[in-house]
């Protein structure tokens, strides 16, 4: 049966300095599980921004434990909550990496694995330039899984702008989406709240954003930060500052989806068209 559930965002600056965002992604899911979280969400990248070379040099396998999947066990186990966590760099069958996002349960159990589907490729005016695709394979599959409150739909930073994704989620039976990221500070300024609050009222769910913030010490790197809770009406539950390391925990009620479901029914009221 879902229930109401805290759960907890992370907002983190990382670097490449693996061991010290490790440390920082454990104290801040410490706190948010000592406000009640039951549930903790971190960031796309949360355990690396830098250099192209520096990250094919840590890429680790979901079957055997590594330092940064053995230190988000340790998250789960230690605090007894679930991890959702974004952006793992995980090694692929053909020696490139996916951009991974995961379920642990509070054993340290993997309970779920989205590979992300939409490669970051984009040259921006401020002088930022992406190419995602240059060593990360894409994902082909939608992946959702089960917590306390109900089905969580699992995705990452540059999916957010694909919003039939988002919609054969809730076909999929989702009520809350998550959407880890490391938004860009050009598009984060524009686009950040518009698309959150978006995809939260076209779905009828709330989403789930832990992200990343500042200058990662990498070339112009520097993201939006501004991790944030969308209720299914679109209305911002919790926003984290905006140039430090953070958290928020809140409350996710799955008997709000209901009843914004229940009085608003554009989710029943779709039709197909040629």
């Amino acid at each position: 049966m879902a229930e109401v559930t805290p759960i907890g965002i992370i907002q983190l600056c990382a670097t490449s300095d693996v061991a010290k965002n490790l440390e920082t992604t454990t104290e801040l899911s410490r706190r948010a599980a000592q406000e009640g979280a039951r549930v903790v969400f971190l960031p796309e990248a949360f355990c690396y921004i830098g250099s192209e070379r520096g990250r094919l040099q840590i890429l680790e396998s979901l079957d055997e434990e590594g330092p940064i999947l053995r230190a988000c066990k340790e998250i789960a186990r230690d605090n007894n909550v679930h991890v959702v966590a974004g952006g793992f760099p995980e090694k692929a069958p053909d020696g490139s990496s996916y951009n991974t996002c995961f379920h642990l349960d509070p054993n340290g159990n993997l309970q779920a694995v989205y590979h992300k589907i939409h490669l970051f490729d984009v040259d921006l005016p401020d002088g930022t330039r992406m190419l995602e695709s240059r060593g990360t394979s894409p994902g082909e599959h939608l992946r959702t899984t089960e917590l306390p409150f109900g089905t969580l739909g699992l995705t990452v930073c540059y999916d957010i702008r694909f919003p039939r994704l988002y919609q054969d989620l809730v076909d999929l039976g989702a009520t809350a989406i998550t959407i880890p990221a490391a938004f860009t500070r050009t598009t984060g300024r524009d686009h950040w709240h518009v698309l959150l609050q978006a995809r939260a009222i076209e779905c009828q769910a709330y989403v789930i954003a832990p992200a990343q913030y500042g200058s990662h010490q990498h070339r112009t790197r520097h993201s939006f930060g501004h991790a944030m809770v969308v209720d299914p009406w679109g209305k911002i539950l919790v926003e984290c500052s905006t140039d430090s390391d953070d958290y928020a925990v809140v409350n996710i009620d799955p008997a709000e989806v209901t009843r914004v479901r229940s009085e608003l029914p554009s989710l029943d009221n779709r039709r197909s068209w040629q």
